[in-house]
């Protein structure tokens, strides 16, 4: 058995005359949380349903699970896919969809599977609620449990936390490691950078181009830049950054609730557009470490569609 879940290679795909995905190469091992990140329409919704056989690259090659990612219906038995919104049926009990599900797989141990999948998430006591009654965090665990029901080797989980509150998040990330520690393995798409920081390795997907991949603290240090956090009155911030984006030196400037991060590539560059702004007895600076948006924020710098 090959140590890699997912081997695929220069993967493209395009929609008329729009190239959504350019050769697209990903390498995941098995009991490894993949981070999937990029912005809306990069194409990373594409590249998934590809990398399960649910759609057909113009070009490129590769494995999910040692099948050939043209084999949908080998590919289907073992890979447990959680979209973007809800998919369940909301007129039937959290037992109803999980039996229904079961009975899709032809598992012959369905009553056993289901219980043991209702236990495993802490659904037994809302068995018999209509899902459609559910919270939204009440719902993503449901739609685990339909993901985990047949006993797949890996999840491909798109946004799967889109919506739902910080603790319902948290729990969901409890769920997933342990999976992972159980030999699973997890590619899952995510916009949230405390998301990000919890996965073994990631890759960044902007227009159809993969731009970066690697461990969390390798993308961070993929990229050199320095970084100051400045803070003060809401109407100086908003006007300090307007004048920052137009100084030599300063990459991007971005809000993080009541304080800005001044970002560029060169340490002694940066340093000289900051100077005069340093001064002002109404703002304080403070030299931060990059964080992961502020490296993708960079990233997407100077790309586009073409």
């Amino acid at each position: 058995m090959s140590e890699l879940a997912i081997d695929v290679r220069g993967l493209n795909k395009s929609f008329g005359a729009k190239h959504v995905v350019k050769d697209f190469s990903l390498q995941v091992r098995r009991g490894e949380i993949y981070g999937f990140l990029g912005p809306n329409g990069s194409g990373k919704t594409t590249s998934i349903r590809m990398i399960c056989g649910l759609l057909k690259p113009d070009s490129g090659e590769g494995t999910c699970l040692g099948h050939d990612i043209r084999d949908s219906a080998a590919i289907k038995r073992e890979v447990g896919y959680m979209t973007q919104r809800f998919s369940l049926w909301e007129d039937l009990t959290i037992r109803e969809n999980l039996e229904f599900i079961a009975r899709m797989y032809g598992m012959p141990d369905r009553k056993s599977a289901v219980t043991q999948a209702l236990k495993g998430l802490n659904l037994q006591h809302r068995q018999d609620q209509l899902a459609g009654t559910l919270s939204g965090g009440w719902k993503q665990r449901l739609a685990l449990a339909a993901c985990i029901l047949h006993r797949p080797q890996l999840l491909l989980l798109d946004e799967p936390t889109a919506g739902v509150d910080p603790q319902a998040r948290r729990d969901f990330w409890e769920e997933i490691h342990a999976l992972a520690a159980n030999g699973i393995s997890v590619l899952v798409s995510t916009h949230y950078m405390d998301e990000a920081e919890r996965c073994h390795r990631l890759a960044y997907i902007a227009y159809g181009k993969l731009l970066a991949t690697g461990t969390p603290d390798e993308v961070l240090h993929a990229v050199s830049l320095s970084t100051w956090e400045v803070s003060g009155p809401p109407a100086r911030l908003a006007d300090l950054a307007r004048e920052l984006r137009e100084k030599d030196g300063v990459a991007h400037v971005t809000a993080f609730g009541n304080t800005l991060h001044v970002t560029g590539e060169d340490q002694d560059r940066l340093q000289r557009a900051i100077e005069p702004f340093r001064h002002d007895a109404a703002l304080k600076w403070t030299e931060a470490r990059p964080g992961l948006e502020d490296v993708f924020i960079h990233l997407m710098k100077g790309q586009g569609e073409k």
